[in-house]
């Protein structure tokens, strides 16, 4: 019987969801996160459950033929990704596996083919988003990552998945801060003013928004702080945003320009999109045109298709392949992104698609059993698809869905509601890579109605 300190040998079978070396001892599963399958390691037993434990790695013994070398020096503290221990052709399988594993154990399909996952050429430096915590370490202001299932902050010097400038707008506020005492948020005492520092980059202008969200209505010297951070090279937006909420969430609901420009721009494919501090888009843009264009492919779109695009967000996929149908109708809870989106589709001329501000389920009814809309795209936040909006596509008698999911759980789950009457089937499932080197993957998928006959071209 395993006990909890014992150092034991291991071989690993396999990769779990989260990316952990799986393998048994005796038939128990133990769980040793950086194991791969393959590999034979010398690991300390640290936690038991009933059914399971987890181990923690110690020494490789074996390694795997596909265990890769990690560009980053603190990747085995950091907890900003996962799997850069594992090559990245492997990562790719992996992420397929993980989306088949999903449908077939939460969805129930037993038969459903995966697409091999479309990775990046490249896959470093891809993120265009960064959200970093800020703390003290000796006495002295810091930016990091925390370490994984902790709070405990690893200070950051480089980044192998962040764009290059984010590390340079977290080493100025630093320094800023240390020059004017300005003190790091605690978040046991909920003192202590700078929380964070989250910026996004256009990679296709070079354009980048720093925003620094604080415990506080102010920040002290704000106005030098603008000036010395659009002094970085393509650094053309500074804003603060007030969170004083006792929480873990990163951004408050207020936001005032500092500096700058309120808003960055961003081409996608022919697309021009303005993205403002609190817009949703996604963080890897290469990728997010192959999903995009996944998308289209997959919706099997027609000049005289009318498009419902629920979660729309600030519009992209919508705006994106609005010159490819008739019409585009998107819908979203929140009212500054239908703000974004109207004047995304302005700005590029777009005058086939329009945006309200409510929930898709109250106007999926309206357009689908009225036949003014053929097809709808679902895009949900990582929690997925409210039942109430897949019940009302359900009774609208939707023939066509594209479903754009970033959580395999919730996609399996949502798609077993989908097909459990027998009127829908699914097409094809198509896992994309956008988030390199962790455990996350995005996946298309195409769903018809098995009464949808597609029209002869």
């Amino acid at each position: 019987m395993l006990k909890k300190n014992q150092t034991i040998e291991i071989t690993i079978n396999d990769l779990s969801s989260e990316g952990h070396g799986v393998g048994r001892i005796d038939g128990f599963t133990v769980f040793v996160e950086g194991g791969l399958p393959g590999e034979a390691l010398e690991i300390q037993i640290v936690k038991l459950n009933k059914h399971y434990g987890f181990g923690k790695l110690l020494r490789i013994l074996r390694p795997s033929p596909h265990r890769a070398a990690p560009p980053c020096p603190v990747y085995n503290r950091c907890g900003g990704c996962g799997l850069m221990h594992l090559d990245y052709e492997a990562q790719l399988r992996f992420k397929k596996d993980v989306v088949a594993q999903a449908l077939k154990r939460l969805g129930g399909f037993e038969d459903i083919r995966v697409e091999d996952t479309l990775g990046m050429a490249e896959p470093f430096h891809y993120r265009n988003k960064g959200q970093f915590p800020c703390g003290s370490i000796d006495g002295e202001a810091m930016f990091g990552f925390f370490a994984p299932r902790s709070h405990r902050l690893i200070p950051l010097e480089h980044c192998m998945i962040q764009h290059p400038v984010h590390v340079v707008i977290l080493s100025t506020v630093k320094d800023f801060m240390l020059e004017k005492n300005i003190s790091p948020y605690d978040e046991e005492t909920h003192k202590g003013l700078v929380r964070h520092v989250f910026f996004r980059t256009a990679f296709s202008t070079g354009e980048t928004m720093a925003v620094i969200v604080i415990n506080g209505d102010s920040l002290p010297y704000a106005k030098l702080l603008g000036e010395r951070l659009l002094s970085i090279e393509g650094v053309c937006s500074v804003a603060l945003n007030i969170n004083k909420a006792h929480t873990n969430v990163i951004l408050g609901n207020k936001t005032q320009a500092l500096a700058g420009k309120p808003s960055i721009r961003e081409h996608l494919g022919h697309l021009k999109l303005d993205i403002s501090p609190l817009s949703f888009f996604q963080i890897n843009p290469a990728q997010t045109k192959v999903l995009y264009d996944k998308v289209i492919e997959l919706g099997d779109l027609r000049e005289t298709d009318t498009v419902l695009d629920a979660y729309c967000g600030i519009g992209s996929i919508g705006l994106y392949l609005a010159g490819k149908v008739k019409k585009v109708v998107g819908v979203e809870i929140i009212p500054e992104a239908i703000e974004d989106a109207r004047r995304n589709a302005a700005l590029n001329g777009i005058e086939n698609a329009e945006f309200h501000i409510g929930k898709a389920e109250d106007l999926i009814p309206r357009f689908f059993k009225n036949g003014q809309a053929d097809i709808l795209i679902l895009d949900p936040p990582r929690k997925g698809c409210e039942k109430s909006l897949l019940s009302a596509a359900l009774s609208a008698g939707v023939k066509r869905l594209v479903y754009v999911s970033c959580n395999p759980s919730t996609l399996a789950r949502d798609l077993k509601y989908i097909c459990a009457g027998g009127e829908y089937t699914i097409q094809k499932v198509q896992p994309v890579d956008c988030f390199c080197h962790s455990k996350h993957v995005e996946c298309v998928v195409e769903i018809a109605a098995k009464t949808y006959q597609p029209p002869y071209v």
